[in-house]
């Protein structure tokens, strides 16, 4: 046997070995990887498998081309088959483009965080639900109708995402309220504010700094001046999304109570209309 067989003999060994290795210590970092990632967000770590499988699958493939190549009786029939395979892996990539696209999200997802399962997240503005599955290629929804949302990782990365319960679970509601410009503005105040932090689900937000300040726990301020209105806003704090909905709707019922208690008027949209008319001799008035 000459030297230049065995020089390839050795160079085709080495890549054998090297793909071995590779691989293996490619599944156990991505494995470690996957698993850990899978507990934080409660999702079955089965459903990861496969991208390992991929990742095997490549390096053994990038193997045999590179032993292939080395062989020069096998170069020129191994460039004739990749040709002729050429059309048929460019149709297969464009049909398969958006399920790459999705796996593609589902790992930067996977990565990056920014939700997981029982979290509360709207995305974009077609799409607002409990977070009740997560995979590589979607991601399901359950919307407060009790429906199952299945969205694409793809269209998610592509939209903004609100996240109720990315750092911190408690929420702020804006209660606002338009009064008519008649009402006793320190009244409309008082009742906000009372009836807000009354409220068994409205919580404390204040810091040490506020309390220090004499912050109110409730702020209640005067935000706009409409055509017909005076609109006042209350700043009231829940524990999550879920609490922080049943008080607003709560208060919505107990202040309009307290204002019509109150003579406080929520004024229907007032209009002044004026019109011109010709008068006897050709000029116009306003009426």
């Amino acid at each position: 046997m000459t030297l230049p067989y065995l020089r390839q003999i050795g160079i085709i060994i080495t890549i054998i070995i090297f793909s071995i290795v590779l691989e293996r210590t490619s599944r156990f970092l991505i494995g470690k990887f996957l698993n850990k990632n899978a507990e934080q967000l409660k999702v079955d770590k089965t459903r990861y498998v496969f991208l390992k499988h991929v990742v095997t699958a490549t390096i053994y493939l990038l193997a045999i081309i590179a032993i292939i190549y080395t062989l020069p009786k096998f170069r020129s029939i191994a460039v004739s088959l990749f040709a002729g395979a050429g059309i048929f892996a460019a149709i297969l990539g464009f049909a398969s483009q958006a399920a790459f696209s999705n796996i593609i999200s589902g790992v930067f997802m996977v990565i990056s965080k920014p939700f997981k399962v029982g979290d509360r997240v709207e995305i974009g503005k077609l799409y607002v639900g409990i977070v009740e599955d997560i995979t590589l290629r979607h991601t399901v929804l359950k919307n407060f109708d009790n429906q199952r949302v299945v969205i694409p990782n793809s269209i998610i990365s592509a939209e903004t995402l609100t996240n109720a319960h990315l750092y911190d679970n408690e929420v702020r509601r804006n209660i606002d309220f338009e009064v008519d410009y008649a009402s006793d503005i320190d009244m409309v105040r008082r009742i906000m504010k009372e009836e807000c932090e009354s409220h068994p689900l409205n919580i404390d937000f204040r810091t040490e700094e506020d309390l220090q300040k004499g912050f109110d726990k409730v702020q209640v301020r005067l935000v706009a001046f409409g055509q017909s209105s005076m609109t006042f806003r209350a700043y009231a704090w829940a524990k999550d999304a879920g609490d922080a909905f049943e008080m607003h709707t709560d208060l919505n019922i107990s202040i309009k109570k307290r204002f019509d208690k109150e003579g406080i008027q929520i004024p229907f949209p007032q209009r002044v209309i004026s019109y011109r008319h010709e008068s006897s001799k050709g000029g116009t008035k306003q009426a």
